[in-house]
């Protein structure tokens, strides 16, 4: 297991909803609760995700689209997939390597005008923020 204790986020191109998971992540995870995210297939951050965390004071601005780290993988206390495509796609953990999937919409798929897609994107963000809350109450907490 790792030095610290880590979540790590997978998504299809680690652009989107798993970086905005690990954003919140890293502010609201207690110590000494680590976070991470990687893709399946890495493309790029995309801009529009790093816009909706700005409106909330999370920058993750220096964040970078990622392959997924076998180490960190295997060294992960939960691995949470964010997208079906991540969900069926991802290794096999090992077994004290716990797993959830929060199955969110794409925000980079939405359609419509440009305020209209970065509703969509707030709407994740939003989603995202409410489950890792949540998530934060359950984990254990280290002294």
């Amino acid at each position: 297991m790792a030095e610290r204790p880590l979540v790590y986020f997978l998504c299809t191109g680690n652009a989107c909803r798993s970086q905005m998971a690990e954003g919140w992540a890293r502010q609201l995870l207690p110590p000494p609760w680590q976070a991470a995210s990687a893709g399946v297939e890495p493309t790029r951050l995309d801009e529009r995700a790093v816009a909706a965390m700005a409106e909330v004071g999370v920058d993750i601005s220096a964040q970078a689209a990622k392959a997924i780290d076998p180490a960190l993988l295997r060294s992960a206390h939960l691995v949470i997939t964010l997208c079906a495509d991540a969900d069926l796609r991802c290794p096999v953990l090992p077994a004290q390597v716990a797993r959830r999937h929060w199955p969110l919409p794409d925000p980079a798929q939405a359609t419509g005008s440009a305020s209209e897609v970065q509703a969509v994107f707030r709407q994740v963000r939003d989603a995202l923020r409410e489950r890792i809350v949540a998530l934060a109450q359950e984990l254990p907490h280290f002294s």
